[in-house]
């Protein structure tokens, strides 16, 4: 393969495929051991074959499994997820993941029956896949993000969120989440039908007109 076709990796990329620490990388590259080209804009790229050559080319470097998971919470949003979609494939194509499966729902955060959701826990559950790739990690589950990246951690399986925080159109999302734990905290508390049910409900939701006005 020439050099112009080959891939060519990042340098924490690269150490972590041979299992050296960035400090040590640093030290091989000014000793010379590790072969580096720069990119047109000054930057340090290490070609795929120093890696095969470092391991003594008795270990082959493992492709990562990419699963792709998107959510809207419903059909009026498609454009959005569909979106969500095309980004999380181009950012996999950047990384050199390669997408084994693309999974989307269209459902409430707080949904927890969600075919999408549950066919990632099948490809976790079976090792088929080594990161879930997600934009937010609402899209995931609104609440208890913690605890699902844990679960996929024992299992060898890492979730890669790719933006930090929500933007702010997702607000009214996340009202109508909180109104619906509310009205079911209420319809548990005080019956489907009871005035004070009603009450609660309308109460909560003057609330949040009135955190609304101050966003």
């Amino acid at each position: 393969m020439s050099a112009g076709s080959e891939r060519l990796l990042k340098p924490r990329e690269f150490c972590e495929l041979v299992g050296i620490s960035y400090r040590t990388f640093k030290r091989w590259v000014s000793e010379g051991r590790i072969h580096v080209v720069r990119t047109p804009t000054g930057r340090i790229r290490v070609p795929y074959s120093e890696v095969k050559r470092i391991l003594g080319g008795k270990l082959e470097v493992k492709e990562t499994r990419a699963i792709i998971y998107a959510r809207v919470s419903s059909s009026d949003q498609k454009s959005n997820l569909e979106r969500q979609i095309q980004y999380l494939t181009q950012y996999c194509s950047a990384k050199g993941y390669r997408v084994v499966d693309v999974l989307s729902d269209v459902a409430s955060g707080l949904k927890t029956n969600r075919r999408g959701l549950f066919k990632l826990f099948n490809h976790v559950v079976n090792r088929k896949v080594d990161v879930v790739v997600v934009t937010y990690k609402d899209r995931l589950t609104r609440f208890s993000f913690e605890y699902l990246e844990h679960f996929f951690k024992q299992l060898g399986v890492r979730i890669e969120v790719v933006y930090g925080e929500e933007p702010k159109d997702a607000y009214q999302e996340l009202v109508e989440d909180l109104l619906a734990i509310v009205t079911s905290f209420a319809s548990k508390l005080y019956g489907v039908r009871s005035h004070k049910k009603k009450k609660l409900v309308q109460g909560f939701k003057k609330l949040l007109e009135e955190v609304e006005k101050n966003v």
